[in-house]
């Protein structure tokens, strides 16, 4: 009379797990075999069975339940269940009696004889040949070092949909059974984004004398036009859902926030164009607290007169700071925010030099809008959800507004070409092959505790932040710590070059080393883009003395 273990059908067990309590009593049992009777009347055993090797309990990943094959495959072999072989499969098969009893990674012996025993009953069965179930006896278990479960696979971007659907979605609807989310991930991208990270810092550690495991690092990589995140690394243990550096480590970004400063300057062509001269020169200013605000050049050197471009290319502090008070604070406030920033920006001087703090995530949705040609497209993990009748929940069409002049645009692009040419971020020469052309910019922010580097190719838009997460400084530059990450990743990912093809309004001019309008003929003279009608009137002394045949070359290359 008392409630023991008794014997289920195969439907029994997928009836109770599915559907009912494990309790023990006779009342629990009845409905088990009432429903199980239901389930075999109305679907056949190869659907039941499937059910159940979908359902079955195969292991434990801390405080999750791995339950199914698909899982179960991911979870001792981290791959799909259709690249499995015989006797990966067979294990699997073997740990359906007992996955805790047979666990491989605990009793290995126990889980290769009862492996053995199902390639020993295909066999019989004969289902398989003798020499396959031979060769299937002598391979090794063959099971990865830790288990990882298939969504566990990229936490930090899993993180990111988690966050994006509680935004967007009731908690009710999120709660609901067989709901189908479709992400934006591109599995490839990631691993090698997070390959790139781990190797990266390793080398970097070993090289610069660094404790082991003292740096961090954080990726993300969008689509330019659509707005679709494609790899998102959060930290250097990529299997790790702790703290998501690239959606929470909000970090200052240093010279990444100049390409702003020269856009709002762009888009006023009257005043500002790529050749414009402006003066790097010392700066004191007079802050509301008392103190002074006094500062300087990375290479402590003033420059005096420079070109608008190539102040931008050898990121010169002073340079920078000159054109943008002549622009205003507002007018850079209000151009970042155009570009997607969200959070409040503060009105200081001190913010045209990167006394602004961002997540990873924050700056390539910045850069997104550069990348895009001036349009902004909020960046996402998720294209659609469907219910458990396939229905669309919710579609996540592609939003656009214009974000910048697409003129102004082109004018930054060409000059973010630059600095990647002969610039700041010269040394991806080193990374990427010789046809794929990419606009970027460093950034390195006080004592040199953060390395950043954000660019862009035809096709896709990545960031790459590497610092300590205690902040203490790592001795890195943009261009020494983030800028190998970001070149070894575009070169591996098949990026599509920028063809730096003017818009409508927009046409190259040639131009020497005064800023003066120039012919190809002219020594030093390099043609750059301007908005018609803004390219300057003084002419090279070359081109008078050789006549106007090369300057109107140049007007119509």
């Amino acid at each position: 009379g008392k409630a023991v273990q008794g014997g289920s059908t195969l439907t029994q067990q997928l009836v109770k797990n599915f559907l009912l309590s494990p309790e023990r009593s006779l009342t629990r049992k009845f409905n088990e075999a009432l429903m199980a009777l239901i389930v075999e009347s109305r679907y056949d055993k190869d659907e039941i069975l499937e059910a159940y090797a979908n359902e079955i309990f195969l292991g434990q990943d801390g405080e999750r339940a791995i339950h199914g094959f698909g899982l179960g495959a991911f979870f001792y072999f981290n791959r799909p269940l259709a690249e499995l072989e015989l006797h990966e499969t067979a294990l699997l098969v073997g740990l359906v009696k007992g996955a805790s009893f047979y666990n491989p990674r605990r009793h290995p012996q126990r889980a290769l004889d009862r492996r053995n025993l199902v390639i020993d009953q295909m066999e019989r069965q004969g289902m398989i040949e003798a020499a396959e179930a031979s060769a299937a006896r002598s391979a090794d278990l063959g099971v990865s070092a830790r288990g990882v479960a298939h969504s566990h696979r990229v936490p930090a971007f899993v993180d990111l949909v988690r966050r994006q659907l509680r935004r967007d979605y009731r908690e009710e609807d999120l709660t609901s059974e067989g709901l189908r989310i479709f992400s934006t991930l591109d599995p490839w991208i990631q691993r090698r984004a997070e390959e790139g990270v781990r190797g990266r810092l390793q080398r970097l550690e070993r090289v610069r004398n660094l404790p082991a495991n003292s740096l961090q690092a954080a990726v993300v990589v969008a689509s330019a036009q659509q707005g679709e995140i494609e790899a998102l690394v959060g930290g250097r243990d990529n299997r790790f859902a702790g703290f998501n550096r690239a959606l929470d480590a909000i970090r200052p970004i240093g010279s990444l926030v100049k390409p702003a400063v020269y856009l709002a300057a762009l888009t006023q062509p009257k005043r500002f164009t790529l050749s414009t001269r402006i003066e790097d020169a010392p700066v004191d200013l007079a802050l509301p607290n008392g103190q002074r605000w006094q500062p300087r050049n990375y290479d402590r050197e003033l420059h005096g007169i420079v070109a608008l471009h190539d102040a931008l290319a050898r990121s010169l502090n002073l340079a920078t700071v000159h054109l943008g008070l002549a622009v205003g604070l507002d007018t850079v406030i209000d151009q970042l925010q155009a570009l997607g920033i969200a959070r409040e920006v503060p009105a200081y001087p001190s913010l045209l030099l990167g006394a602004l703090s961002l997540s990873p995530l924050e700056v390539a949705q910045l850069y997104q809008g550069l990348a895009s040609g001036g349009f902004h497209s909020p960046l996402r993990a998720i294209r659609e959800v469907l219910d458990a009748e396939q229905t669309p929940l919710q579609r996540y069409p592609l939003t656009v507004r214009k974000a910048a002049d697409p003129s102004a645009v082109f004018l930054l692009t060409r000059n973010l070409v630059e600095v990647v040419e002969r610039g700041t971020g010269a040394g991806l020469s080193r990374y990427l092959p010789n046809d794929l052309k990419v606009a970027g910019k460093t950034g390195t922010t006080n004592d040199l505790r953060d390395s950043w580097f954000a660019g862009y190719a035809a096709d896709r838009v990545a960031v790459v932040w590497v610092g300590r997460d205690d902040n203490a400084p790592t001795g890195l530059t943009g261009a020494t710590g983030a800028l190998p990450v970001w070149g070894e990743l575009m070169a591996s990912t098949g990026s599509a070059p920028l063809r730096l093809n003017p818009p409508a309004g927009v046409a190259y001019r040639w131009i020497d080393e005064a800023g003066r309008l120039a012919a190809d003929h002219c020594q030093g003279a390099v043609a750059y883009p301007f908005i018609v009608g803004s390219e300057p009137s003084e002419r090279s002394d070359c081109v008078e003395q050789r006549g106007l045949g090369g300057f109107f070359r140049g007007l119509f290359d």
